[in-house]
């Protein structure tokens, strides 16, 4: 038994730094409890154990901070205290290493050996809570020890978090308040901070417990806080492990303006990942965001944060449908009337969500009216922004281009006329958005490239060949050379006088203009039409097509031999071979 003991102490002063000379301070006891905290990571034996343990020296070291940050000697309490957690350190010491090593005699043993060092450390944290509440009670003044500087190591920032721990844990209502104030303040300074907040159990808790606070200031700061973790994937699930989305939907419900703003605004990060939406539904937090949402009173960054939660709900069908059921769509829908942009932007983005796939719910949407606010949207007299019109415009080809019932219902609505105006005159990157949905709209049927003919597209497509955009050109070009498949829009472009333009912008040296292909499959329908053969033949332009043919294009050899057929072939020189 003796040899068992001497082993014991041999190996526990091999394993332990030693202690400084002179009496043990509060600075010594930190620094042990730190390099047991990092010993006890390597142990792969009582996980469960040793994961109680780690919190409770966390709690340990919160408490030694609050208990106060100068020599232990102006403290006598608190010197009296250190020695005694100095001893259980040594203890717990030991113990971490006999169990890496595995050299324990038992597990029953060893088990037994864990509880009771858990004991010791709980009656530690109990004294030293005395002691700073005491020691608080003396300097009311104080607040919080001196935040360290951008230079500062792992070790100060850890240690003035554990002293904020500190303070929300047994500070009164204004210490509290000013701790989260602190700890607002440096984690959206420096991010070292959110990730030693995550490793601290206890800080995560009070978080948590905080949110629930009748204290409006207090519970304020505990969401801010809440919403910068949650933007940092290892404090997303510690979040949710700590149970923050129950007290976050009571916020929605009952909070302040930014309460319910910075709730909104963490539900919407924990969200991203689809495993957090059942909780967020189990809690009521779909029907309390759709009150939101219907609430005239809340802001538009409320309303937009509270969409942005809905939208990444939407990925799991049951809830989806509780949504529908509920009233979602038609909510949506009357929003699409909003002035406020970020409202409207999220109002069209949501409903294409949420029919992306699902024909029953398009059909709900159109009968609610969105075919007619969407269009509503576009009216070049309203003032829309430009985003908005961008999102209209994609949503209108997402809910209506795949029926022509609603085709139809657009082309009531004054659907075309607003398209035509884009292309005409709306800013670049509406008009190519404009010019890719008409390259859409032609592809639907020959019903709506007649509907396009008639509505004048053709001359503007034109004038868009010489578009500065080479993307404007392109889509002008394609969309051209669909329409004129159709007989009565050949025959219009003929009659407008637009082949000249065409003809004039096929140069046989421009060999990067990217619009050739289509160019000359524009002209090849045209071959069609007997009065564009004549003009294609008689004008001055003619030999840019010869050029081609000669330089091997296939498309210019075959326009040639479309024009050289039947009463033409003499009017042309050469032998083509294909």
């Amino acid at each position: 038994m003796d040899e068992d003991k001497t082993h014991k102490k041999s190996k526990q002063n091999r394993s332990l730094p030693e202690l400084s000379a002179g009496e043990p301070t509060l600075q010594r006891a930190t620094e042990l409890i730190n390099s047991l905290i990092s010993l006890s990571h390597s142990i792969r034996v009582f996980a469960v154990k040793w994961q109680s343990i780690r919190s409770k020296l966390e709690e340990l070291l919160s408490a030694l901070a609050a208990a106060g940050t100068s020599d232990s000697c102006e403290n006598p309490s608190l010197s009296g205290a250190i020695p005694a957690v100095l001893n259980s350190i040594t203890e717990c010491h030991d113990l971490a290493r006999r169990c890496v090593d595995l050299s324990y005699s038992g597990k029953l043993l060893m088990q037994s050996d864990l509880d009771i060092i858990c004991a010791k450390f709980d009656t530690h944290i109990n004294n030293l809570s005395q002691i700073c509440s005491e020691k608080l009670q003396r300097d009311s003044y104080a607040i919080v020890v001196s935040r360290p500087g951008f230079a500062a190591s792992r070790e100060e920032i850890k240690f003035y978090a554990n002293d904020l721990v500190s303070r929300m844990k047994i500070g009164g209502r204004e210490l509290k308040k000013q701790a989260l104030i602190a700890f607002n303040e440096v984690i959206h300074e420096d991010e070292r901070y959110v990730k030693i907040a995550v490793e601290i159990e206890s800080l995560i808790g009070f978080l948590v417990k905080f949110i629930d606070s009748r204290e409006i200031e207090i519970q304020e700061e505990a969401v801010k806080a809440t919403s910068v973790i949650s933007g940092f994937d290892s404090g997303k699930s510690v979040l949710v492990c700590a149970g923050v989305i129950a007290p976050l939907i009571r916020v929605l419900e009952s909070g302040s303006e930014v309460g319910k703003e910075m709730s909104t605004r963490c539900l919407m990060k924990l969200t991203e990942n689809s495993n957090n939406a059942w909780s967020v539904s189990a809690h009521g937090g779909v029907t309390a965001l759709l009150k939101m949402c219907t609430n005239c009173d809340c802001g538009s960054e409320l309303v937009g944060s509270a969409c942005g939660v809905l939208k990444n709900l939407l990925g799991v069908e049951e809830i989806k449908r509780f949504m529908v059921e509920e009233g979602a769509i038609s909510i949506f829908v009357r929003f699409l009337r909003c002035k406020d942009e970020v409202s409207q932007i999220n109002s069209i983005e949501f409903l294409q969500i949420m029919a992306f796939g699902d024909e029953a719910i398009r059909r709900m949407i159109v009968r609610e009216g969105g075919i007619r606010e969407l269009v509503r949207v576009l009216d070049p007299k309203s003032a829309f922004p430009t985003k908005a019109r961008e999102i209209a415009l994609r949503a209108i080809v997402n809910l209506c281009f795949s029926s022509m019932s609603d085709l139809n219902v657009l082309m009531c609505h004054g659907f075309m006329d607003h398209l035509l105006y884009f292309i005409r005159r709306g800013e670049v990157l509406v008009q190519e958005l404009a010019l890719k949905v008409a390259f859409q709209l032609c592809g639907i049927s020959e019903e709506a490239k007649k509907a396009m003919g008639d509505a004048g597209f053709m001359p503007e497509l034109v004038k868009l060949l010489d578009a500065k955009s080479f993307e404007a050109r392109k889509m002008a070009a394609e969309t051209l050379s669909s329409m004129v498949l159709v007989p009565r829009n050949r025959k219009r472009f003929v009659q407008n006088q637009n082949l000249g333009l065409l003809l004039q912008l096929l140069d046989p040296e421009d060999k990067n203009s990217g619009t050739r292909k289509f160019l000359l499959s524009i002209l090849m329908s045209l071959t069609r039409c007997n009065s564009a053969r004549k003009k294609i033949v008689h004008s001055g332009y003619l030999k840019n097509i010869e050029k081609l043919a000669e330089a091997e294009v296939l498309d210019a050899k075959k326009l040639v031999r479309k024009l050289s057929s039947n009463r033409f072939r003499n009017m042309l020189s050469g032998i083509w071979h294909f």
